[in-house]
């Protein structure tokens, strides 16, 4: 009995290592972490929003929790030009700043 609770706690923790694996490919893997990831979904979805409407448009590429400048949100965006640009929203949602992208394309 001892020997197959110890298979299912290692069956355990290689489907938790995985998961986290994909984890940080979903969110790109070049990013802070989890703390940089502090947000509802419902946040996330207004930062794009906003960010894009900031932009003209564009693609998201990511967001993530961020203070600098006095933000809460950092979004990248690839611009409509094909500019990245990082998108940096205060707590409403609102610019803070837009500054190029120098860890993007």
């Amino acid at each position: 009995m001892r020997r197959r609770v110890i298979i299912g706690a290692a069956g355990i923790a290689v489907a938790a290592a995985v998961a986290a694996g994909g984890v940080a490919v979903a969110t790109g893997g070049g990013d802070d972490g989890p703390e940089s990831h502090r947000y509802t979904p419902e946040q996330a979805a207004k930062a794009k929003e906003a960010a894009l409407a900031a932009t003209g448009g564009g693609t998201v590429n990511s967001v993530e929790t961020d203070d600098e400048d006095g933000a809460t949100y950092e979004v990248e965006v690839t611009t409509p030009a094909g500019d990245t640009v990082d998108v940096r929203l205060d707590e409403r949602f609102r610019v803070v700043v837009i500054e190029g992208d120098s860890e993007g394309g």
